[in-house]
């Protein structure tokens, strides 16, 4: 087997702010494996938040690639994988995920068969997924709000927690106007306290907020839980919900988890815990971080086991490098294409073109902010 590392940026169509920060760009690592002349192919993002830089990630995945390659033919590499043999003591999760993905659609590929149904799904994934919102003014929210719902977006999350929360609840006001028919979902990515929460949340559910993600600031999980218990909104954990065992603490103790492939450390590690949540009253969220096509793909291939789908991050994007599975619709979705069913692309994001063109009336846009 031969194995490749590289690096690229990806740009946003414009900047996404959030509670805690404002990003523009992140930097991405990909790894391809080869065999026989067929490639499979894995990207991992840098992240702050997870203290990982593009030159943390480019030599964890040459230390990963080198242990792929001694293992002779991918079906053996990634069965070393799923039994913790192949990566070393403390390689992140992402790490871990971005090699996963690029074995199962190599293996797929040898296999002649989907990834999905590599694991056990006939039919090609496919659901309605979230389109994120950042924190930005009532006009912008309104623009995108609009854009989304004309393109056929059924399900929008938008992010809070700026400094004044009123704000947060103008944007929301503003995205119940002109996106009216669409399903809502918040987050405040843990800038709440308790006491804000409990003000808070009554406010949203009469706004018809769909579900509230990780109100409070992580580290707190016994609080989420309690928060979650009085709610008068579904509370999903996210920045509390990284590993299996943060899953297990938390399940029947909030309504919801938001599982990422870059968190728990990819599509193997994600069933465990989808398995883990079955029938405990907590609910699946699939969720990314920003990344291109090919770091959403193989979450996609998952999409029909989750209540909630949050699969967005390459429409974030000004410039997708890879394409197949959709989503400028609203709908992301996999297909009978062997492996991941991805392929290099040369084109742009079409929902977020559309978005940056669209312009509403400022009388209309007044008469929502202030209702």
């Amino acid at each position: 087997m031969k194995t490749t590392v590289r690096t690229t940026r990806l740009e946003l169509a414009e900047p996404l702010r959030i509670s805690r920060s404002t990003m523009a760009a992140r930097d991405a690592v990909w790894i391809s494996v080869e065999k026989g002349g067929l490639r499979g192919h894995g990207e991992v993002v840098a992240s702050a938040f997870f203290g990982l830089d593009a030159r943390t990630l480019v030599r964890l995945l040459r230390d990963a690639a080198a242990a792929v390659e001694r293992c002779g033919d991918p079906e053996t590499a990634l069965g070393a994988l799923r039994a913790g043999e192949l990566a070393g003591p403390g390689t992140p999760p992402a790490v871990t995920a971005a090699v996963e993905s690029a074995l199962l659609d190599l293996v797929g590929k040898r296999a002649g068969a989907a990834v999905h149904q590599l694991l056990g799904s006939l039919t090609p994934p496919s659901a309605a997924t979230a389109r994120t919102i950042g924190i930005t003014t009532p006009e912008r929210a309104a623009v995108l709000a609009h854009s989304l719902a004309e393109a056929g977006f059924t399900l929008i999350k938008a992010k809070a927690g700026a400094a004044d929360p009123e704000e947060d609840l103008a944007r929301i006001r503003v995205i119940r106007e002109y996106a009216p028919h669409a399903r809502v979902l918040l987050d405040p990515n843990g800038a709440w306290s308790v006491a804000q929460a409990e003000q808070l949340l009554p406010r949203y559910a009469e706004l018809g907020v769909e579900a509230v993600e990780q109100p409070l600031a992580p580290g707190s999980p016994e609080a989420l839980a309690a928060l979650a218990a009085g709610s008068p909104l579904p509370l999903i954990a996210d920045e509390d919900a990284v590993s299996y065992e943060d899953a297990r603490r938390l399940a029947g103790r909030v309504q919801g988890v938001n599982v990422k492939l870059a968190k728990c450390g990819g599509v193997h590690a994600a069933l465990r815990i989808a398995e883990l949540l079955a029938g405990s009253g907590t609910d699946l969220m699939l969720g990314c971080l920003t990344a291109s096509t090919l770091g959403i793909a193989p979450a996609v291939h998952l999409a029909d086991r989750a209540r909630w789908v949050d699969l967005d991050g390459h429409l974030l994007l000004s410039r997708d490098p890879w394409t197949g599975i959709g989503g400028a619709d609203g709908t992301v979705r996999a297909d009978d294409r062997l492996g991941l069913g991805i392929r290099p692309s040369t084109g742009g994001s079409p929902a977020a073109t559309a978005a940056s063109t669209m312009t509403v009336p400022s009388e209309r846009l007044r008469r929502a902010d202030l209702a």
